[in-house]
């Protein structure tokens, strides 16, 4: 993979992941990637980083600039974990849920202010425990219930009315999406506008654009004191707490977990990832095509540990364990595993 394998229109991605039962190939999952500097000079890419796709969740970091920027995140005493459970797409485990609750009460509110649905923990033991209490979810259990717990308080603290603040034309909306397009530099407008699962503006955006953001948020290139402030602090709240960005047993936990302050990384829904490498000043974002999570996160394992396989061979060997996964049977045997192809291959930038 290098600066110039960039597929153009109409072309098929290629296939990054395949699916065994046994030796038997029986899925594949195309993709493409993206890795960019904060000026925007392609590192090395994969498939077409010109489409545009819905980062969805994997944004979230970008969407919760305003909450720092505005002072809110002081006002209210906002330390790491809240602003990483601000960032999260977690895992609705009783942690997550009562420190989103502990967020809005700062404000003055409860979980019923929150406009982003409710559904059952993403966390298979949460979902469990909340059944056999006899209990059914709450918004607070929704996996955006932490972003949309500080779009409330950043309404609250700059006084706007936060009813209807999941709405394009809500001031507070209008915030995020003009930060969204100073960071990623691609437009956000009526024309690549669609709807998120928790009801927020979701915008496309090429695959190049997201990964030169991250490069930004991870560098503070381009930004004034304030915006590169707000983004590293974000940053660091989310590699210092990743169970609250996403939860127990998560990808994005265990990535952050073992890179220890040097990777940041976040998934979305439909198969996209967006991560940086502050030290080496890149930014990637990925696409699975079919919107597959397994394949992506192993996706981001693999171009995360070739990147760094020189410079940090510790942390490489760390990630390359991430790279593949078991495929199990029903009584918990392998019977097979998902993996790498081989034209998933990254050069080492540092």
């Amino acid at each position: 993979m290098n600066g110039n394998a960039i597929f153009g229109d109409g072309m098929e991605n290629p296939v990054l992941v395949e699916v065994l039962r046994g030796d038997i190939v029986e899925s594949r999952h195309r993709g493409a990637v993206a890795v960019i500097d904060a000026e925007g000079s392609v590192v090395a890419a994969l498939g077409d980083i010109e489409r545009p796709v819905l980062p969805r969740s994997a944004v979230k970091a970008i969407q919760a600039l305003p909450l720092v920027e505005s002072g809110a995140a002081d006002a209210f005493g906002f330390g790491d974990k809240e602003l990483a459970l601000a960032c999260a797409s977690h895992s609705g485990e009783p942690e997550h849920a009562t420190l989103a609750a502990a967020m809005l009460a700062r404000a003055g509110l409860g979980g019923e202010a929150l406009e982003c649905g409710s559904h059952w923990p993403l966390g298979e033991t949460a979902t469990l425990e909340l059944a056999r209490a006899g209990k059914t979810p709450t918004p607070l259990h929704n996996n955006c219930s932490g972003k949309h717990a500080g779009f409330i308080c950043a309404c609250c603290h700059m006084e706007l009315d936060h009813r209807g603040y999941v709405e394009a034309a809500h001031p507070y909306q209008m915030m995020i999406r003009d930060a969204m397009e100073v960071v990623t530099g691609a437009p956000h407008g009526a024309e690549n506008h669609a709807i998120d699962g928790c009801s927020i503006p979701t915008y496309s955006v090429p695959l190049r654009a997201l990964a030169q953001g991250f490069a930004r948020m991870a560098t503070g290139h381009g930004f004034g004191p304030v915006r590169a402030s707000a983004a590293h602090r974000l940053f660091g709240a989310c590699m210092a707490e990743p169970f609250y960005v996403a939860g127990s047993d998560r990808a994005d936990t265990k990535i952050m977990q073992a890179g220890g302050g040097r990777v940041f990384v976040k998934t979305g829904a439909e198969g996209v990832y967006c991560a940086a490498l502050p030290a080496l000043g890149l930014g990637i974002a990925l696409k699975c095509d079919d919107g597959a999570t397994r394949a992506s996160e192993v996706m981001v394992a693999k171009v995360l540990a070739d990147l760094i396989r020189r410079s940090q061979p510790d942390l490489s060997s760390r990630l390359d364990g991430l790279t593949h996964a078991a495929v199990v049977s029903r009584k918990g045997v392998n019977v097979g595993s998902i993996r790498v192809t081989k034209s998933l291959a990254v050069p080492g930038a540092g």
